[in-house]
């Protein structure tokens, strides 16, 4: 059994201030990690820094700023460098989601998702994975994608075009980076039950419909918590593994998407009628 601990490792995190980036944020925090956090929105993250310090875990620096700005994450790169050395773990856990048909998506909508969930990920690599590999030390990159990483799920096409692109990366750089010693773990959560969930938008949608709402209730009582995620997160990295789940039923769809391809489709195709019947049901109404 692993025993290994992440205590006295410089570890970043992004999306620290809420959802699964706190949960792991407090869960490295707890063992004695030195934490580097970001986040977007700047009173979450301090309330976040704020009730990590209060329960003894040690923070070196945390960044209000947005992922997508390259120059920001660069800024903040180098003034953690040049106080506090390189990382030994980069986590890569922020990001935004959209839904909606192919017809109803705007360019900004994949604009937005490529800038913050694919590019926010590379900016953040670009800046921290050069000192880690001249440092010598190996460590750890951890990129969040998701279970539409995985699988065509209904009206996920921009979404799933960043989770995909990040799925790709992370699959090179397995083995680009296993000569630094560095391992790179792609975490493929399911349903995680964050504020993204209450908050997700869903182009063409009114989320307060209560067709809409059945459906989010349903998702949410299958949802893991964000704790959960987090320990299956660390247990991934203590053991090196590529590919962490979060919940049982990615893993296990995973498996069967792979052994039983005409099944998949056919679920799939299910899946997209049951939702599509479900929209139109609402639009109906409207």
């Amino acid at each position: 059994m692993a025993t290994h601990t992440f205590e006295g490792q410089r570890c970043l995190v992004t999306g620290a201030a809420s959802g699964i980036g706190r949960a792991v944020a407090e869960a490295l925090g707890a063992e004695g990690a030195l934490l580097c956090l970001t986040d977007i929105n700047e009173q979450a993250l301090a309330e976040t820094v704020s009730g990590l310090r209060a329960s003894g875990a040690t923070v070196l620096a945390a960044q209000a700023m947005d992922i997508a700005d390259a120059d920001a994450v660069l800024a903040f790169a180098e003034a953690v460098h040049a106080e506090h050395g390189s990382m030994d773990a980069l986590l890569n856990i922020a990001g935004i989601s959209i839904w909606g048909t192919v017809e109803q998506l705007e360019l900004d909508h994949w604009r937005r998702l490529i800038n913050i969930n694919l590019m926010g990920p590379v900016h953040v690599m670009h800046a921290f994975l050069p000192p880690m590999i001249a440092a010598g030390r190996g460590g750890h990159l951890i990129n969040v994608s998701s279970a539409a990483g995985l699988f065509g799920l209904p009206w996920h096409a921009a979404y799933s075009a960043t989770k995909f692109g990040l799925r790709g990366i992370s699959e090179v750089l397995r083995f680009d980076l296993r000569a630094h010693g560095i391992h790179v773990g792609l975490v493929c959560p399911g349903g995680v039950d964050t504020g993204l969930v209450r908050t997700i938008e869903i182009v063409g949608v009114d989320r307060d419909d209560p067709e809409v709402q059945r459906l989010t209730s349903r998702f949410q009582r299958h949802a893991v918590t964000p704790e959960r995620a987090a320990q299956a997160i660390l247990r991934g990295m203590r053991r090196r593994k590529y590919m962490i789940f979060t919940s049982p039923d990615i893993r296990i769809g995973y498996w069967w998407q792979r052994k039983f391809a005409p099944p998949y489709e056919w679920a799939m195709r299910l899946l997209n009628a049951y939702v599509t019947r479900a929209a139109n049901k609402q639009r109906k109404k409207v």
